[in-house]
């Protein structure tokens, strides 16, 4: 009966677990139906606990939240600290999650290849807008980064940071790949830099 119970919690928390990760992603369900197959109403009733998360179901929303089943299902930890991060490709792009976790900020490293021609791009990204707050640092490459009316470039050891409410895109603006690191909270929070104890100044967001 234990085993049932903890069973039956596992599938509980997936519903709020599945909602959480579709607001991080900045997701609609309207736009997760189209990706995934999976009908409005059976996305919905999924976020509520309402329909069983069966693996038929879940399959599709693992790979379209680029996330290994057991994220989804919230399997029990073994108590090893160490994070095994699992690469995924998006939009040609190679994405390093850094944290495991659904709620508050959201790690990750991201490798944008060299483009096609091997040449500097020179026309603007494409971009989107959504709700959080995203901050940027560069550690190698050229980040081409299109915010509102602004193009930037950004080099190794620059840094980055915005409201995603402002159109935004990004690409590689050299020849070479282009790595950065990204922290980004769904409901606006944002990186806060303090300098070592006995120090009299404290940055905010940076």
């Amino acid at each position: 009966m234990g085993d049932d119970v903890e069973l039956t919690d596992v599938l509980t928390a997936v519903g709020p677990r599945l909602r959480a990760l579709r607001k991080a992603r900045g997701a609609t369900l309207a736009r997760l139906s189209e990706e995934t197959g999976i009908s409005l109403s059976t996305l919905s009733r999924l976020e509520a606990g309402q329909r069983e998360p069966t693996l038929k179901l879940l399959l599709p929303l693992a790979k379209a939240y680029g996330v290994p089943l057991d994220e989804l299902v919230g399997a029990p930890q073994t108590g090893d600290p160490r994070i095994h991060p699992r690469p995924f490709t998006r939009h040609g792009n190679t994405w390093v999650p850094l944290t495991r976790y659904l709620g508050g900020m959201h790690a990750y490293k991201q490798v944008m290849p060299v483009p096609r021609n091997s040449t500097p791009r020179t026309t603007r990204p494409e971009q989107g807008t959504h709700e959080g707050y995203e901050w940027l640092y560069v550690l190698s490459g050229r980040l081409l980064l299109a915010l509102g009316e602004h193009d930037l470039v950004l080099t190794a050891g620059e840094a980055a940071e915005f409201d995603t409410r402002t159109p935004h895109g990004f690409a590689n603006g050299g020849d070479i790949p282009v790595e950065f690191l990204a922290l980004y909270g769904a409901q606006g929070e944002r990186m806060h830099v303090r300098v070592r104890p006995g120090g009299d100044e404290e940055a905010g967001g940076v």
